[in-house]
């Protein structure tokens, strides 16, 4: 069978409970996400490295819950009041540090979502304690949190999101390419999305498959010999 060309095809995202790939760096985390909507306090935080899942499991917690998806950075300038009338995800807190107005329209959403009935998640890279942000009552009420952290990958994580990923842009990798990649590649999810994609433009430029030869040329960043 001929080798599968790369077409310039948009990225699509699997983001559903089906595409989870469960690993033991992830599933206390998804564990406590099914717990909804018995979290304590309403609401639950959810830390790991980048490209470890957190918007993933995001979008698999708003779907049972219908709840509304929210970068932090703008709640600044969102309908608190209107937000605060269903359960609601708040991605990446720390990029507001520092920022005051930000901190305090987030400290207002999660007052008000709370005080109307409904469940926060939070998410961030760092633990809380280095999320850097500077309003002492908003910072005391997330350090009070429930806490679920995705950790590094093992083998069988990093060999799933290599192929979600690959999948995600229309492409099936051959088992071969896989292993070869794990071998090469830093031990980390942002390598895995990063590598994935090189690979992808080195294979558009290219106009060749993703086979080991033309990923030998991207792991070693040199034009493949073909």
């Amino acid at each position: 069978m001929a080798e599968q060309l790369g077409f310039d095809l948009p990225s699509r995202t699997a983001l559903g409970r089906d595409a989870f790939f469960v690993a033991p760096s992830n599933a206390m985390a998804l564990a406590m996400i099914d717990t909804w909507p018995n979290w304590a306090g309403g609401k639950l935080v959810l830390t790991g490295p980048t490209g470890a899942g957190k918007t993933h499991l995001t979008h698999v917690w708003a779907t049972v819950s219908n709840a509304t998806i929210i970068k932090a950075a703008d709640v600044q300038g969102a309908d608190i009041p209107t937000l605060a009338q269903g359960p609601v995800a708040v991605e990446d807190i720390p990029t507001i540090a520092g920022n005051s107005e930000a901190e305090t329209a987030l400290f207002h959403l999660h007052n008000m979502t709370l005080a109307e009935g409904h469940t926060l998640l939070l998410t961030g890279t760092p633990p809380v304690a280095g999320w850097g942000l500077h309003l002492p009552d908003l910072m005391s009420r997330l350090q009070g949190t429930t806490a679920a952290s995705l950790e590094a990958p093992d083998d069988a994580l990093l060999a799933a999101l290599l192929v979600k990923l690959l999948a995600d842009r229309q492409l099936m990798p051959k088992p071969a390419l896989i292993t070869y990649l794990l071998g090469r590649m830093d031990r980390s999810f942002a390598a895995a999305i990063d590598l994935v994609a090189r690979l992808d433009a080195a294979s558009l430029a290219r106009k060749k498959p993703i086979t080991i030869k033309l990923a030998a040329a991207v792991l070693d960043k040199a034009p493949p010999n073909t």
